[in-house]
């Protein structure tokens, strides 16, 4: 059997940027077919094995294994949902980056949803149904991908959140109103523009909510009063259910350099 590609060399390369970080649908069109393709082939491959060994004397039947041309196959699926998670993250990390070029400490007021939150929901609402369509037949691994894109761009959402200080209550407030937004779209990411809503699975909606959730109590906590210390301190245990003084540290730099000098 002819070896199949790795992802040194294979389809990692086709997602590659081309032109202001935007890349071809037909490339990922091709990533789908190839992923449902290895699909086919995985499960034709395991039916072939053991169609063979009910023919083969009992003798012979013990030496056949297809088990390396299976491991191919599946290692093929893998990268395929790997580069489309990253495709989807490339096309993400734009509105993310914008995220710090706001000053979140001298916004006046809490408006509709920021820029970046509604080109983030953009992005989702023309990828995701795409990418549904293309996996109609290979549900599994389309709630897959759905699963790890989420634990994917929630780590790096939070992250970017401890990267904007100082943020004034107002703008806490704002960044609240986009996670909420953010969060909500996520929730529905399975079916989204999708004319049947389907309930997504209990893990995904799992590691959506505590993600999301560990960004929102973030956020309160930088609106919280810090004149009490221990209150403080006490808050931050309550709401993050955290006692890493690393994450403590980042609160305090969002809240400012005044409020961090007093919480040391």
């Amino acid at each position: 059997m002819p070896s199949l590609p790795n992802r040194s060399s294979g389809f990692a390369s086709l997602l590659k940027d081309k032109d202001n970080n935007r890349v071809a649908m037909s490339e990922v069109v091709m990533i789908c077919i190839v992923l449902c393709t290895s699909e086919y082939c995985l499960e034709t491959t395991q039916q072939l094995e053991d169609k063979i060994k009910e023919k083969a004397q009992e003798a012979y039947a013990e030496k056949i294994s297809f088990n390396a041309e299976m491991e191919l196959f599946s290692n093929t699926i893998t990268t395929c949902l790997q580069d489309l998670v990253s495709h989807l993250d490339s096309l993400c990390e734009p509105a993310l980056s914008a995220m710090l070029k706001v000053n979140w400490s001298t916004l006046d007021s809490v408006g509709d949803q920021s820029a970046y939150t509604t080109s983030i929901t953009a992005h989702l609402a023309a990828t995701i149904p795409a990418v549904r369509d293309l996996l109609h037949n290979s549900r599994k691994y389309f709630t897959n991908y759905c699963l790890k894109f989420a634990n994917s761009f929630i780590p790096k959402y939070v992250n970017q959140i401890y990267k904007c200080k100082p943020v004034s209550t107002v703008g806490a407030e704002q960044l609240l109103l986009d996670t909420h937004s953010l969060k909500t779209v996520l929730l529905q990411l399975p079916s989204l523009g999708s004319a049947v809503a389907r309930k997504p699975a209990p893990s995904f909606t799992k590691v959506v909510s505590q993600g999301m959730v560990r960004a929102e109590m973030i956020l309160k906590l930088v609106m919280a009063p810090s004149e009490s210390q221990i209150a403080f301190v006490e808050s931050y245990i309550n709401l993050l259910s955290d006692k890493d003084i690393g994450d403590f540290q980042k609160v305090l730099e969002m809240k400012g350099s005044r409020d961090q000098s007093r919480l040391k």
